[in-house]
């Protein structure tokens, strides 16, 4: 209740300042233009986008081919219209005061090519309100998915896009009341990878991963996302890459859109989505609301009844103002809020039952001033505020006489300050600085010290000369445990002709224990184990001892007087990106990442009522590296087929160098449970990092019927095994440990438009082959789910 009157409280704040604001703001002398976008016949062309150069002015034609933008400063303005299916246009018009300038376009149609992934220079670069830095100029592989791709594809929650990307896995831990639905990134753990919207850092994980499920689909304009160290560009938790999601912007005309799905498994998904200019078009408002349900669902064969993957209900909250001030000056707002309530029981017979809930709120304010100057140096101010608030409760067996509880509360103030410049010499330049303050409660400790960081950072490309850019960023984090770092990254793109095109970077990041791994003690009923935080770890084990509560303790904890220490990784990359038609691209890149310090988890002791105490430990170096290949083929007008691949080795070094050797705990004899023969351990049977895959594959085809005005979308996604644990408990995986089998997921969408496309009727088919394996809690068996959909507009 409390998080409740605080949002709306500070919503109508917001929306009394912005009103105030546009009642004192005078309008000055102004110009029009007017005009009306037509195909080689002469015909009128509907819903066209123009957009205006250099205040992004963006308008779409309506019926007739008609555009009417009415309030304009007096200057030059570039015209740009860039559609999928007409050659680029731009030419450049004068506004005077009071005068209207009036055009007719044509359009000329465009061979067919493929605009998911391009390597041509001259492609058009992509605006991110409330962030200057530029994804696409990053020395790491970046890449793109559309908001088109999002609605071909049917999904409803964020991880349902990711899991179906190259190079991507997602990972469920929904044990002892944890709800996270992770992302594994080029063998980097969910906690590496670092999750904004709108370029605002998200916080609120559960054992490292941030539940990709919480965040919609159904406002999302693209996400973006870069692989490798980017703590370059983002800081700390970026160390093995970046997901940037942007939401829906740039209101052009006034229009609204409700849809509502429903299928197996009691999901139902219910959106309402509206956006619409005001003030002339200079300003731009968009509110979106999703409901989200699911009834849960269950993959375990031993649970006599309940759910392995926990029932849940979900409802977003968000809305976006940004207002021009002046010709170059904006001031933007947005808002967001979620809250998510879940609980679920587990059965194996009448004395051994289970039931866990959790109640997550969390509150995202980013307030945001961008202006130009008239030497071109842009400057973008912004705030952000961030609340996260979980309850977690976990009870075992049937007299409920066993619980354990969580608490945790997140507030992050953050304010940042960017800049950047074009030069006619061809250097592009954007930096910045900033800081933060963390605070963090938790029911189980007093007087936890708020974390603090600072940071600065610079970004730049140069073209060389006509073949040749140069790409290169450099960041340095501060934090009051863990002192400084500085973290560069390098990249050079070289084209050697229309069709072919190298690109290869290195990068660093950096990462500092979080609070969970220094100070949290938590403890599972249901599994029965103890988790302590590395910096109270003595003192925990000391007092349970005096209270003989310890059976055992190892001689790994005796190691483990140092406070974890920061992680550090280095990324390199190398790629070619060949087209040799404009129906065919191909992408190929080769990564190696290192790290050092990592951060696992290690079991120090038994008790005499729990079976294991964990804590968390260094590593001191892993890698992960392999080879990615994407393909993408515009076989006809209206058929498109991508296919992407993955081979990943991800290990930890020190395994191999203790079992080489003979070092404890590696040199255990490899022993098969089925045989019960046993053997000295080699290097060779060390397999690798448990939930990582050799092979990962998927191929999709979208197609689309224009006589019916239907879409089609067949995705085939081919994950090979991956270890899930150490079975035969010589503390390393080997192949006789337990491995989630290869396993391929089919999934299906079809699409219907009616009344010009306003309304939509759809149907999704999940998992047409219904695979299900007990290790995979999260993998629901087949699915069907009904969704319809219409759009008002003016």
């Amino acid at each position: 209740m409390m998080m409740d009157k605080l949002f709306f409280v500070l919503l109508r704040s917001i929306v009394f300042m912005i009103a105030t604001l546009l009642s004192i703001l005078a309008y000055g002398q102004t110009g029009k233009f007017k005009g009306k976008i037509v195909d080689k016949e002469g015909l009128p062309l509907q819903g066209i986008m123009v957009e205006l150069e250099p205040d992004k002015h963006m308008m779409q034609t309506d019926l007739n081919g008609l555009f009417n933008f009415n309030v304009l400063y007096p200057g030059f303005y570039q015209v740009v219209i860039n559609h999928n299916d007409y050659e680029l246009f731009s030419d450049t018009i004068r506004i005077n005061v009071g005068e209207t300038v009036v055009k007719t376009i044509e359009l000329l149609p465009a061979a067919r090519h493929i605009d998911e992934v391009k390597i041509t220079r001259n492609a058009p670069e992509l605006e991110s309100p409330g962030q200057l830095l530029k994804l696409s100029r990053s020395a790491m592989p970046t890449q793109v998915i559309t908001r088109e791709m999002i609605e071909r594809m049917g999904s409803r929650r964020l991880d349902e896009v990711l899991k179906e990307q190259t190079g991507i896995a997602i990972v469920s831990n929904i044990a002892g009341g944890s709800r996270s639905t992770g992302v594994q990134l080029q063998g980097f753990g969910s906690e590496y990878v670092m999750v904004l919207i709108d370029g605002q850092p998200m916080v609120g994980r559960n054992n490292g991963n941030f539940d990709l499920s919480r965040i919609s689909v159904s406002n999302i304009e693209r996400i973006e996302i870069i692989k490798g160290a980017s703590s370059c560009l983002f800081g700390s938790d970026a160390l093995g890459g970046a997901i940037n999601i942007i939401t829906r912007y740039g209101a052009v005309q006034p229009q609204g859109q409700i849809g509502v799905r429903y299928g197996s498994f009691g999901v139902l998904d219910a959106t309402v989505d509206g956006e619409t200019p005001f003030a002339s078009e200079r300003g731009e408002a968009h509110f979106s609301a999703n409901y989200y349900k699911t009834d849960g669902f269950n993959t375990n064969p031993y649970l006599s009844s309940g759910q392995s993957s926990p029932p849940y209900r979900n409802l977003d909250l968000q809305t976006r103002l940004r207002y021009q001030l002046a010709r170059k000056t904006y001031l933007g707002t947005t808002i967001r809020y979620g809250i998510r309530l879940s609980d679920m029981t587990k059965n194996w017979g009448e004395e051994w039952q289970s039931s866990d809930e959790q109640d997550e709120r969390d509150l995202n304010i980013a307030l945001h001033f961008d202006h130009t100057f008239r030497s071109g140096l842009r400057s973008l101010s912004r705030y952000y505020l961030t609340y996260y608030d979980v309850d977690q409760a976990t009870r075992w067996q049937s007299n409920l006489g066993n619980t354990g509880e969580l608490s945790f509360k997140q507030m992050v103030h953050r304010f940042e300050q960017q800049f950047s410049k074009s030069y006619r010499n061809g250097i592009n330049v954007t930096g910045g600085f900033g800081g933060s303050l963390e605070n963090m409660k938790d029911r189980a400790l007093d007087n936890t010290e708020p974390l603090s960081t600072a940071f600065a950072y610079l970004q730049g490309d140069k073209r060389l000369w006509e073949k040749l850019e140069v790409r290169g960023g450099l960041r340095y984090d501060r934090t009051n445990s863990y002192g400084g770092k500085i973290n560069p990254s390098f990249g050079l793109q070289y084209y050697l002709n229309e069709k072919i095109a190298f690109k290869s970077g290195i990068a660093s990041g950096f990462k500092a224990p979080d609070y969970r791994m220094r100070y949290l003690v938590f403890f599972n009923p249901s599994s029965s184990y103890l988790v302590v935080g590395n910096d109270v770890l003595q003192e925990t084990l000391q007092q349970m001892q005096n209270a003989g509560e310890i059976s055992e303790i190892f001689n790994v904890a005796n190691d483990l007087n140092q406070n974890l220490k920061a992680e550090k990784s280095i990324s390199l990359n190398y790629g070619v990106q060949y087209k040799p038609t404009n129906s065919v691209q191909v992408e190929t890149s080769i990564f190696y990442h290192y790290l050092k310090n990592q951060i696992d988890a290690v079991a120090v002791a038994t008790g005499t009522q729990i079976s294991q105490i964990y804590t968390y430990r260094n590593l001191p170096k892993a890698t992960n590296k392999g080879i990615e290949m994407n393909l993408q083929w515009q076989v006809v007008s209206d058929l498109n087929v991508q296919v992407g691949y993955q081979y990943l080795i991800a290990k930890d070094l020190s395994v191999k160098d203790s079992i080489r050797a003979g070092n404890w705990p590696y040199n255990q004899n490899l022993h098969n449970p089925a045989t019960g023969e046993s053997s000295p351990p080699k290097v060779s049977d060390y397999w690798g990092i448990v939930n990582r895959s050799r092979h990962m594959l998927n191929i999709r085809a979208f197609y689309e019927y224009k006589p019916w005005d239907s879409r089609l979308s067949v995705r085939a996604n081919y994950r090979g095994k991956y270890p899930f644990a150490d079975y035969n408990n010589n503390q390393f995986i080997d192949r006789y440990d337990s491995f989630v089998p290869h396993h391929l997921l089919l999934n299906a969408f079809i699409e219907k438009r009616f009344m010009e496309g306003r309304m939509r009727v759809s149907l999704s088919i999940d998992n047409i082959t219904d695979f299900r394996h007990q290790w995979m809690p999260g993998q629901p068996g087949r699915s069907f789910i009904g969704g319809i959909s219409y759009q008002f507009r003016r």
